[in-house]
């Protein structure tokens, strides 16, 4: 992929994860508070593949193009994209072994003290997400700048 392409397509994947894991912090996550016992199983095995769908074409392209910009990234840029791989490893490692443990609670039971960890531990990936937007940004500006 030429690098201009790919550092664009990087950009625009990494902010739409951005958008969508403050969704998910400020408004996603929040509203299961208001979902009743009964039928919060039910309603969480929906919600989970639901929101797969949204994030995972995103959050693959955004794996793909950091992958490629450790091998493919212009010399100046490369801090940045190893910035942004290991952010990017940190969100990931927070997803698996933060995340899925607590919905995989929520899917078989409504658990508070689940839902508050989820929350809270969500944070981690909302940072770390947001710094990737800024890395992503800052590795568009020598675009802006023609050089």
């Amino acid at each position: 992929m030429e690098p201009t392409t790919l550092l664009l397509v990087h950009a625009a994947a990494t902010w739409a994860m951005v958008g969508l894991i403050w969704f998910v912090q400020v408004v996603h996550y929040p509203l299961f508070a208001f979902v009743p016992q009964q039928g919060f199983t039910e309603w969480q095995q929906a919600n989970l593949p639901r929101t797969t769908k949204v994030v995972l074409p995103p959050m693959a392209v955004e794996f793909l193009c950091t992958l490629l910009l450790l091998f493919e990234a212009p010399e100046r840029l490369q801090p940045l994209a190893w910035t942004g791989a290991a952010l990017l490893a940190f969100v990931w490692l927070s997803t698996v072994f933060l995340q899925v443990p607590c919905h995989g609670t929520l899917e078989v039971r409504r658990d508070e003290a689940a839902l508050r960890r989820l929350c809270a531990t969500n944070w981690l990936r909302t940072i770390g997400w947001t710094a990737r937007g800024v890395i992503a940004a800052l590795m568009l500006v020598p675009l802006l700048e023609g050089s």
